[in-house]
């Protein structure tokens, strides 16, 4: 019988390529056919994001990368292409830029209740391809609620600061890896894989785990 193989994950919830990521690494594994465990772990690409951000995402990327406008459009449709082959939808004008700490502390609060793994797709589909609002109290409560958790004890967290020290465990983890960029794959405690892979790579890292493990 093949034992459970640990994968933690470092990504962002605001990170394209961590959504895209997600679905190779899900494609690889089940490819694999060995069982994972996979937990999340936060990561912030741009701490000082503001809640409420005026400008849209293609005047982020343009101020951020120092390009033009019809550059990041450019570049939106190319990270869009990727989403698009793994079968994402992204919608680039509905999407609201904004601080992502609040929304990894509600990921420590759905793994404490064992629901991370279904707190991560619906953030990610919301950001991404819903336009919601993931830096908002009552935005991320309403989240929580549609998967069936419960929205006022989620508020009650989010507004005490209650997985603060989690999410800045996280960091300081991530800081130790050398981690710069997301997302950040570590399988069994031993193997790094960074970046949005091809499916077959993390299929082979997961099979090289196991044979090693043996």
């Amino acid at each position: 019988m093949v034992s459970t193989i640990k994968v933690d994950i470092w990504s962002d919830i605001a990170c394209p390529f961590c959504y895209i990521g997600k679905r190779k690494f899900e494609a690889g594994a089940a490819a694999s056919g060995l069982p994972v465990e996979v937990e999340f772990h936060s990561f912030e690409l741009a701490p000082d994001t503001p809640e409420d951000v005026e400008e849209s995402h293609v005047q982020l990327i343009a101020h951020k990368m120092g390009v033009t406008l019809a550059q990041a459009r450019d570049m939106e449709q190319n990270v869009l292409k990727l989403a698009h082959a793994v079968g994402l939808e992204f919608d680039y004008g509905r999407l609201k830029p904004t601080k992502t700490l609040r929304a990894h502390e509600l990921l420590h609060y759905a793994k404490a209740r064992g629901r991370q793994a279904d707190m991560k797709e619906r953030l990610l589909a919301a950001y991404f391809t819903e336009g919601r609002h993931v830096g908002r109290v009552s935005e991320l409560a309403d989240l929580a609620a549609e998967i069936g958790l419960d929205r006022d004890d989620v508020v009650r967290s989010l507004n005490s600061d209650e997985h603060l020290s989690d999410v800045r465990a996280d960091l300081r983890q991530a800081a130790r890896y050398g981690i710069r960029g997301v997302p950040f794959f570590v399988f069994d405690g031993r193997y790094a894989v960074s970046g949005a892979q091809d499916a077959t790579t993390f299929a082979d890292v997961l099979t090289k785990v196991k044979e090693n493990a043996a």
